[in-house]
């Protein structure tokens, strides 16, 4: 097959290229590199199965000359990190929005099938039990810009469900729950790497807040290996999965971890929310994943914990600089 990867030079996106091209499919990357690395991609330059190009999903034009040469497409580009989405707010709601719609009009026109990447951005403040698909999303105002993303990748969603009730287009959905690993960076507010980089350094790990709010982190290659079982099955079309580890750890907890798998000297330093983002800045407490549909419709669970997480991060970045 024939993929397109939209943002395939990111972090998910460039290992779910890899995992495409080394089971014998081509992939086209579109990417204009502005959270994207071509670090991630450099090692496919010149294999006749790749091929990149640089530029935007907002080029109407270019979208559709990419999609009519392609079987399936991967809609991966994004604006993404908590802190691009707060500084930015107008600019990732345009790339959003607007490229999501360049990308489903252009599968529809020229009959590819698509698979959206979304977000448990979705659920917004939910901060109940394990979430399912089927979970109520609780958001603020749509005056604060911390919850234009998770606005923004819930109208994706339903223009994609959309396009498949009204028009037949075959879509596919995913919702990652934060997916962590080698070539992940820090500075767009993820905080396994952040985390990793200060122990590695013997710097300080900054907290938010008490600390005593809890993620799950899923590795990203059970994270590709999810997205690649969810696209070769019939049984997933016009359906949104969540994709993520329902193994639970507070932030406070994961910063020990962190100190402790790398025989770091670093402490922790908590700091206000206030001081980190803007005045009245919102969080969740609690953000766990219910991965019972996809475990029953594909027979897909995540395989590495969290040692083996923070073991592969910090070998990448020990070995990137």
């Amino acid at each position: 097959m024939k993929y397109l990867v939209t943002g395939g030079a990111g972090f998910i996106g460039s290992h779910l290229t890899d995992a495409l091209i080394a089971r014998g499919d081509s992939v086209i990357c579109l990417d204009n590199l502005s959270t994207g690395n071509s670090h991630n991609i450099e090692h496919l330059v010149g294999n006749p199965s790749f091929e990149f190009i640089s530029g935007s999903i907002l080029d109407v034009g270019l979208v559709d000359s990419v999609v009519a040469r392609v079987d399936h497409v991967l809609h991966f580009a994004a604006a993404v990190g908590v802190f691009t989405i707060v500084d930015k707010p107008l600019e990732s709601l345009v790339t959003n929005l607007r490229g999501t719609e360049n990308i489903l009009e252009a599968a529809h026109k020229h009959g590819a099938e698509v698979l959206i990447a979304s977000s448990s951005e979705v659920y917004g403040k939910n901060g109940g039990g394990p979430l399912n698909e089927e979970s109520d999303r609780i958001v603020g105002s749509p005056l604060k810009s911390r919850w234009s993303y998770s606005e923004a990748k819930a109208i994706d969603e339903s223009m994609a469900y959309f396009y498949y009730q009204e028009k037949r287009l075959a879509v596919r959905l995913v919702r990652f729950f934060n997916t962590v690993g080698p070539r992940q960076v820090g500075h767009y507010g993820m905080v396994v790497p952040r985390f990793v980089s200060a122990a590695l350094a013997k710097e300080p790990l900054t907290v938010y807040g008490s600390g005593s709010q809890s993620r799950c982190f899923c590795h990203v290659y059970d994270a590709v290996a999810g997205v690649l079982a969810v696209i070769d099955s019939d049984a997933t079309l016009g359906e949104v999965f969540n994709i993520g580890n329902d193994d639970e750890i507070t932030i406070e907890d994961l910063a020990r971890e962190v100190i402790e798998q790398t025989g770091s000297s670093s402490v922790i330093e908590k700091v206000l929310y206030e001081k980190a983002y803007a005045p009245g800045f919102e969080d969740m407490q609690r953000r766990i994943p219910d991965i019972t549909k996809i475990k029953r419709t594909v027979g897909w669970s995540p395989k590495r914990d969290l040692s083996v997480i923070i073991s592969d991060i910090a070998e990448f970045l020990r070995t990137a600089h």
